[in-house]
């Protein structure tokens, strides 16, 4: 599209939207006579403002950014598992895979899915909960049938005297409101104002070493604060994530960006207890972000702290958009992980002894297939996946 064209239909989108000059220039970070001057063809357009421009009407959209539970790690005070799985999960046992080892040094764990469950013989471990990402979203699945919500959870697991080891709040930029390396080059210049004396930006490794001929675009991490504390945050683009994990180009990424807020011990715990005693998941986020950072444009005529707020940052911590609200995404567990295991380090092999078993007229690989059990574990995975979510919850 020439860039005349881009500006009619952005004009136009803008105007279909409802979405005045006055919010877009604002979020842009430019003045409204400005806009009115590009949008009428009196001014000249570079394509670092296009971007800018763009990235503001995307973010007055509805829900530009969401809010989700991304990391849960809870421990409950008692060796009762049976109790906490169908009693506080609400999930029956019977469905669960037992293993006979664990992580943080527990013995033993129950599984389903992405969802685990942790026990040991020393009284003072108890039972440990464990969500990553993808366990967050299939426990959500759970939570919907149950018709509960994270925020019921929770009360149940302070009712129970739970200790919240680790929660992490995810931000989803959807809108590309955030831009990270400019974020970092911020920090650089002393244009972050942080209580953290912590700062930290790389490239993906990852990304690295798969795209080697692309290094001008690889995705950019931003550390605030050291990992090693009770609270950071780790800003990323997730973008190149889903390109790298998935294969997802770049453009058709749903989130452009993600904003953890990671949580531990105390912190962890009142977060939780705030979200559940207000149910206001905006001001719980932002409370915590505004307390601990911002990021300003300099001004050498004025003192560091009098410095005026970038309006990028204006617009991600809420200037001219709705609240947010805690969001789900419930996901059924799939067999994916091993599916894309297979792909990568066995179809290349068991197509190659295929092949032989083809031109030497042998059938190694269908007799070994034939005299292969299955364990009590992978036929509990077999059941795991043909059970609907109303056969798994607890009424």
């Amino acid at each position: 599209m020439e860039l005349d064209g881009w500006i009619l239909q952005f004009r136009r989108e803008r105007e279909q939207n409802g979405i005045s000059r006055k919010a877009v220039a604002a979020a842009a970070g430019v003045s409204r006579e400005y806009l009115c001057r590009v949008e009428t063809g009196k001014m000249p357009l570079t394509d670092q403002m296009q971007k800018r421009l763009a990235a503001a009407l995307k973010a007055l959209y509805p829900e530009p950014l969401n809010l989700m539970i991304d990391y849960v790690r809870i421990r409950f005070s008692t060796m009762d598992i049976g109790y906490i799985l169908e009693r506080v999960l609400r999930l029956k046992m019977k469905y669960f895979v037992q293993e006979d080892h664990g992580f943080y040094s527990y013995s033993s764990m129950y599984v389903l899915g992405d969802i685990t469950v942790m026990t040991s013989p020393d009284e003072e471990k108890g039972v440990l909960l464990e969500l990553k990402g993808k366990g967050c979203r299939q426990f959500e699945a759970y939570l919907n049938g149950q018709k509960r919500s994270w925020y019921e959870f929770f009360r149940q697991c302070l009712e129970e005297d739970a200790v919240f080891k680790r929660i992490d709040l995810a931000i989803n930029d959807r809108a590309g409101i955030l831009d990270i390396p400019f974020l970092c080059d911020k920090c650089d210049r002393g244009e972050c104002v942080s209580v953290f004396r912590s700062f930290k930006a790389y490239r993906s490794g990852e990304l690295v070493r798969s795209r080697e001929e692309n290094k001008a675009s690889m995705g950019v991490t931003l550390y605030i604060g050291s990992m090693q504390s009770d609270l950071y945050f780790c800003i990323y683009e997730k973008d190149y994530e889903q390109l790298v994990k998935q294969g997802v180009p770049i453009e058709d990424a749903e989130i452009k960006n993600r904003f953890e807020i990671r949580l531990k011990n105390d912190r962890a715990y009142h977060a939780v207890y705030d979200l559940v005693s207000g149910e206001n998941p905006e001001n719980t986020a932002f409370g915590i972000i505004n307390r601990y950072v911002r990021f300003v444009d300099r001004d050498d005529n004025k003192l560091r702290e009098d410095w005026p707020l970038n309006q990028m940052w204006a617009v991600f911590i809420g200037a001219h958009r709705e609240r947010l609200k805690l969001t789900t995404a419930p996901e059924p567990y799939t067999v994916q992980k091993t599916l894309n295991w297979l792909s990568h380090q066995v179809a290349p092999s068991w197509k190659m002894l295929l092949e032989l078993d083809r031109r030497c007229g042998t059938n190694v690989m269908e007799e070994m297939l034939a005299v292969t059990d299955l364990a009590d574990k992978h036929r509990k995975i077999i059941e795991q996946q043909l059970l609907s979510v109303g056969e798994v919850i607890v009424e």
